[in-house]
Order: structure tokens, then C-alpha cells, then sequence
């Protein structure tokens, strides 16, 4: 049997991070009408368990290395931001592929924030992805007084900005040499003491439905987070980050299948096509950049 190449297994990382992440917005809205930092909570305890088990099995520290901590509280304060954004959109619109779409708006934000803080050159053709992007993001959100689902899309944009700060974070970290599992474990420690004052004074009984369906929105998570952290390490982002973008697939047949047949409009679809192709625009790009270097 042939052995698959290191960016084989990185795609199937990845698709299995977007299976993941998909899963997890199916089991926050059926959840059920809950509080957003009870959802929260739940989503990062498992995810604290799993992270904490993988540090001790792997005989690792439970403390950052020297210099981290700052990085490490920027990260975990914006990424719990881009997570309350994105369940908040999850939950309030009534389509989970639009919520799903205004959360890839991340890696564009990365590239964004990266050139920012970290001073990695932009070229003119990612700035143009970028600003395409957000204009496919306009068409998700429809920006009108008219649009009752105004406030959801703004937290979803929102939720996509934080992301894309978090993960520009999580890879300066990677770059001074910080463990990713320990990564994990601080960002779900940190959203835990947070969220914990917050879900103890609005705290609403669960039915054991809603119990397991919030277990598995924190099993999601955790999948999501280790698939797409392996994904990373078996492969670079300019060469299988375009396939994350299966996450929308996924959310949208389960939306359809399990979330009473649910179907975006018109302007969603355009927004998604607008999104995707500068995805795949930067993707071929970055590709190109590469092989020119290596010339």
C-alpha cells in the first residue's frame, strides 16, 4: 500500500477539523434556547480535559516558555471574543452556513493582522483578496435596517475579525518555539474562569438532551481544534488551507438535514462564491510565490 505524503495527510487533517467545527454548529443550535456563556463554558471544559490529558500523557509542562504569557492572554481574550461571536451568530441566525461563512472570514483577518503586528509583508493581490473578501462578507450580512438578523451577522463578522487576531497569535507562538497542545490548554483555561461567573448567574437548567449536545459541541471543538492544529504540522497553510472552506459544505447539508431544511438566499450564495474564490485566489497565489522562491 502506497503511503500517503505528508500533504495528503494534511488535507485529510483538515477535512476532518472543518467535519468537526461543522458538527459543533449543529449541536449548538440544538441545544436549545440556552445562555451564550453557558454554551461557551461547555464548548471549553472538554476541551481543557482533553488538552490537559494530552499534556500529561505527553509528560509536558502545564507553563508557557519565556516571553509567551503576553501572546498567550492577547490570544485567549480575542479568540473568546471570535468564539461569543460566532455562537451568538450560530444560534441567532436563521441559517448556520451564513454564521459558518463570516467565521472563514478569519484566515483574511490573519493575513491582515499578521502584516499589522508582525510586519509580514502584504502583496497588492492578498490586499485585493482581502478587500474582496469583505465585500462577499456584505453580501452575507446585508448591511440594512431592515435585515433582522443585522445584530447576528455583525457578532458572526466580529467573531471572524477575533478569530483571525487569535490565530495570528497562535502563530507567533508557534514561531518562538510555544507548544500547541499547551496552547489549547491555556485558551480553554482562560474562557473557563471567564465564562464560569457569567453562566453561574444566568445559569438555566438543562435537560440530559441539551447536557450531551452541549458535551458534543465541546468534543467538536476539541476535534476541530487538534485536527487543524495536525493539519498545520504535516503541512504548510498556503498549500491545504483552501480546503477548510469544506466546513461550509458540511454546515449546510447538515443545516438542511437536522435544522429544519434550511437554505440560504440568494445573496448568502453570491457572498459565499465572493469569499471562496479569494480564497482560492490567495490559495494558487501563495502556491506560485513559493515555487518561484524555490527557483
Amino acid at each position: 500500500m502506497k503511503k500517503l505524503s505528508n500533504k495528503t495527510k494534511g488535507i485529510i487533517c483538515i477535512l476532518f477539523s472543518a467535519l468537526c467545527f461543522s458538527g459543533m454548529s449543529s449541536f449548538i443550535n440544538l441545544s436549545g434556547e440556552l445562555p451564550i456563556a453557558q454554551k461557551v463554558f461547555f464548548r471549553n471544559l472538554v476541551a481543557f480535559f482533553i488538552a490537559a490529558g494530552a499534556l500529561f500523557k505527553n509528560h509536558e509542562g502545564f507553563k508557557p516558555i519565556k516571553g509567551a504569557l503576553p501572546f498567550h492572554f492577547i490570544r485567549s481574550a480575542v479568540g473568546l471574543l471570535g468564539v461569543f461571536g460566532n455562537f451568538y451568530a450560530t444560534t441567532h441566525m436563521a441559517h448556520t452556513a451564513d454564521a459558518a461563512m463570516l467565521n472563514k472570514l478569519s484566515p483574511f483577518f490573519t493575513l491582515l493582522f499578521s502584516a499589522i503586528f508582525l510586519k509580514e509583508k502584504v502583496k497588492p493581490k492578498q490586499a485585493l483578496a482581502i478587500l474582496g473578501a469583505f465585500i462577499g462578507s456584505m453580501f452575507v450580512i446585508k448591511p440594512t435596517l431592515s435585515n433582522v438578523e443585522l445584530v447576528p451577522s455583525i457578532a458572526g463578522l466580529i467573531g471572524g475579525i477575533a478569530a483571525g487576531a487569535a490565530y495570528t497569535c497562535v502563530s507567533h507562538l508557534g514561531n518562538i518555539g510555544e507548544n500547541s497542545r499547551f496552547t489549547v490548554f491555556q485558551f480553554s483555561a482562560f474562557s473557563i474562569a471567564v465564562t464560569l461567573p457569567f453562566m453561574l448567574f444566568d445559569f438555566k437548567p438543562m435537560t440530559a438532551k441539551q447536557l450531551v449536545f452541549l458535551l458534543l459541541v465541546g468534543v467538536c471543538a476539541a476535534g476541530g481544534q487538534f485536527g487543524i492544529t495536525a493539519a498545520y504540522t504535516y503541512a504548510p497553510s498556503r498549500e491545504i488551507s483552501v480546503y477548510d472552506y469544506s466546513n461550509i459544505i458540511f454546515v449546510a447539508i447538515e443545516g438542511y438535514l437536522f435544522l429544519g431544511h434550511q437554505i440560504p438566499d440568494i445573496l448568502s450564495i453570491v457572498g459565499y462564491v465572493i469569499i471562496s474564490l479569494m480564497a482560492i485566489w490567495m490559495f494558487v497565489y501563495n502556491n506560485k510565490e513559493t515555487k518561484l522562491k524555490k527557483q
